[in-house]
């Protein structure tokens, strides 16, 4: 027998791209997945979207290789050469990483070019035609990336030239709506389609926020930082320093887990309430403000002085404070 010829998909779980990838295998190709983990997306969070993929990529019946973009996407992040979308998010920068990444794999298994779910003008930054056009020259992919659900509407890529594809098989579907992809779905007995949307953290405008806050204060940020942004009431201090304080028990836990040797734990001693953390540098100074927020958001009484632990490495120590009021803390709250 005859065999089959390789692609490449991008696979993000969601719809489009397993729609993408089901067509390609009804032509004929053998197709191989990639799924793209960075430090804002909820990949491998419990039952997240990385648990998901991997359950997709099972009932697709391809293989599926997981790539890790960490400190490269950060330091992307400083000064994307695109710029940023509504919130923080660099879309174009992104998606050409995430192409790069697919093409490695691509050559590594002698496939012959790329597939995605991406649909013209679904998403305002980074799904139009020219920004397109640009994510296939900044990856280095001109030609090699076919969009199934889009490309009878796009300009032919070489695969359509080559005659490896029909512009016949290929789809026109243009804009938001889902109506087409959920009609597909049926065809291709794709039980239970997961719903539209992002798992992109920087688009929500709240996390962009404090991630703002991080870059502008902070050179080099770590996943560490990035791992914090994702949980607690976040305070700014001054230009080194900033509070975290835990919202509910598993934030508390996460907050002890990601605590650093130079970092300080805060709790206070009789009284139910969160964990926080201080981080920066000269901590001490901001420690007595630090108590009296961790004391606001317990269970403590807002009248009298109680005692706060106070942990930094393995050393211990308590400190006596009262509850802070709104107008003495509210003007750092990011």
């Amino acid at each position: 027998m005859e065999e089959k010829r390789k692609v490449v998909a991008l696979l993000s779980g969601g719809l489009d791209s397993q729609l993408a990838v089901k067509m390609m295998q009804k032509q004929g190709f053998e197709v191989s997945a990639v799924a793209i983990k960075t430090p804002f997306c909820d990949f491998d969070c419990g039952r997240g979207c990385g648990f998901e993929i991997r359950e997709r990529a099972d009932t697709l019946g391809v293989n599926l290789k997981t790539v890790y973009l960490g400190d490269e996407y950060i330091e992307m992040l400083k000064n994307p050469k695109h710029g940023f979308g509504s919130g923080m998010n660099p879309c174009i920068d992104c998606r050409a990483m995430m192409f790069q990444a697919a093409k490695k794999h691509m050559e590594e298994i002698g496939a012959d070019f790329i597939i995605s779910g991406e649909v013209l003008g679904q998403r305002p930054m980074s799904q139009h035609g020219p920004a397109l056009k640009t994510i296939e020259k900044e990856s280095g992919l001109e030609g090699k990336i076919v969009r199934p659900l889009s490309a009878a509407l796009l300009p032919p890529t070489d695969p359509e030239k080559n005659g490896l594809i029909k512009r016949e098989n290929l789809g026109m579907i243009k804009g938001r709506s889902r109506r087409v992809q959920l009609q597909m779905a049926r065809e291709y007995e794709i039980e239970n389609p997961p719903n539209a949307g992002g798992g992109c953290l920087l688009t929500d405008p709240a996390f962009a926020i404090r991630a703002k806050d991080l870059f502008k204060h902070t050179e080099t940020p770590t996943t560490n930082d990035i791992d914090l942004l994702k949980i607690g009431r976040h305070f700014r201090f001054d230009q080194n320093v900033k509070l975290i304080v835990g919202r509910n028990k598993d934030e508390n836990e996460v907050i002890k887990a990601l605590a650093l040797p130079d970092d300080i734990l805060l709790e206070a001693q009789d009284h139910v309430g969160p964990v926080s953390l201080l981080r920066g540098k000269d901590l001490e100074k901001f420690e007595s403000l630090a108590a009296a927020i961790t004391l606001r958001y317990s269970d403590a009484p807002k009248d009298k002085e109680c005692l706060v632990i106070t942990e930094n490495g393995k050393n211990k120590a308590k400190l006596s404070a009262k509850a802070a009021d709104e107008s003495s803390y509210l003007k750092y709250r990011i």
